[in-house]
């Protein structure tokens, strides 16, 4: 009888796409299972391709859009998708104002904004949608969603009360003195908006934002203790403008804080990207008819289990007892654990030792190669 794979890989960062993934793994399977039934359901936790991943699963509309980018005067071609006969949107908030769309010297939390998230928020509110799915991963930004919030009519003022300017950015919010939020979209009231995060990190202080992500958008130690400094200013502005209290919240250090800034301007709830992602692409019903299921995404260690799309895949494959594989470019420590979280195995896929930009280059073939390797053995094992 023919056999049934769900293949559930997340984006392999910098080599391929969740969707690019799902063949490559049908690739190598197929040569050993010719007439097996695949079901693809690329996967993503609330950053890069969860737009895509949503788009394929729930056959919606891709929506084209151009916006602001992190960088005064950047402009940049983008698109968000609209799902659930156009009841829900769904935007990345990287396909904005994300670190890969700057170059590394350019890179500079001090000077970048989520202008361009806010944009992307504004045009989804002209379709009338009833949900705002919004993906906090790969930010170049830290500036708690203040330009996200200017773009949806909030204003921020000096001590000399004078309008800050469009597009704040982190280095800016020490200037912040009085936040009015009279002219704030109305049409946010009677729209949910839900943040797709796999982070839990606070807003501010040694596991906040700035501490422990504006390294990776370009900041030195000194820049890092500002732009915590003035995400705490931020913070109490906030408090005393919209009576909520966001500098230690779980989850509000995501995307540079725009996390924080999304539940203080727009009432967002803080949901688990990949938990988003499994419900809307009714994964667990695709794995209910599995006899094996893959999952997969460049890198796999102790970071796994703290809500990344493989624990999520295994979570639910544990729940109907499927043998469940997983791939990644790299296996690091601190797997022990995920064996038992439904892991039957952990493979890394690199053919010999090579530098990242050539595993990238080679990921896809490489991929093919171990979903292949792990075939035979279950042909042998029938």
């Amino acid at each position: 009888m023919p056999k049934t794979f769900v293949l559930a890989p997340d984006s392999f960062k910098e080599s391929m796409t969740a969707q690019q993934a799902c063949q490559a793994m049908q690739r190598g399977i197929i040569k050993i299972f010719p007439d097996a039934h695949f079901i693809h359901v690329p996967m993503a936790d609330g950053g890069e391709g969860t737009v895509d991943a949503l788009l394929l699963a729930c056959g919606g509309q891709r929506v084209e859009v151009t916006v602001s980018g992190s960088l005064p005067e950047q402009k940049v071609a983008t698109y968000f998708a609209l799902i659930d006969q156009g009841k829900t949107a769904v935007i990345e908030m990287a396909k904005a104002n994300g670190l890969d769309l700057l170059p590394v010297e350019l890179r500079n939390p001090l000077l970048t904004s989520t202008l361009g998230t806010g944009e992307m928020i504004r045009a989804a509110l002209d379709y009338q949608v009833e949900k705002i799915i919004i993906g906090l991963g790969g930010s170049a930004t830290n500036d708690a969603g203040a330009g996200m919030a200017q773009a949806l009519g909030v204003r921020f003022y000096d001590a000399q009360e004078q309008e800050l300017p469009m597009g704040l950015a982190g280095g800016q919010l020490q200037q912040v003195q009085r936040i009015d939020l009279t002219a704030l979209d109305s049409r946010l009231q009677h729209t949910q908006i839900w943040i797709a995060s796999d982070v839990t990190n606070p807003l501010t202080g040694i596991n906040g934002a700035s501490a422990v992500f504006a390294s990776q958008k370009g900041a030195d130690a000194d820049m890092v203790q500002q732009l915590d400094a003035n995400l705490q200013h931020f913070a109490e502005k906030i408090t005393q403008c919209c009576q909520i209290q966001v500098a230690n919240v779980a989850g509000a250090g995501a995307a540079g804080g725009l996390a924080a800034g999304l539940m203080a301007f727009t009432g967002a709830n803080l949901h688990s990207g990949v938990d988003l992602v499994i419900e809307q692409t009714q994964l667990a019903k695709h794995i209910a008819q599995a006899d094996y299921v893959f999952t997969g995404e460049g890198g796999i260690d102790f970071q796994t289990k703290f809500g990344k799309t493989p624990l999520g895949v295994a979570k639910v494959t544990r729940q109907f007892n499927k043998p469940l594989f997983a791939c990644a470019g790299y296996v690091g420590e601190g797997i022990d654990d995920l064996y038992n979280e439904g892991f039957t195995a952990i493979f890394g896929i690199l053919d010999r030792c090579c530098d990242l930009a050539t595993a990238c280059q080679h990921g896809q073939q490489n991929l093919e190669r171990t979903c292949e390797n792990i075939a035979r053995i279950l042909k042998n094992h029938n």
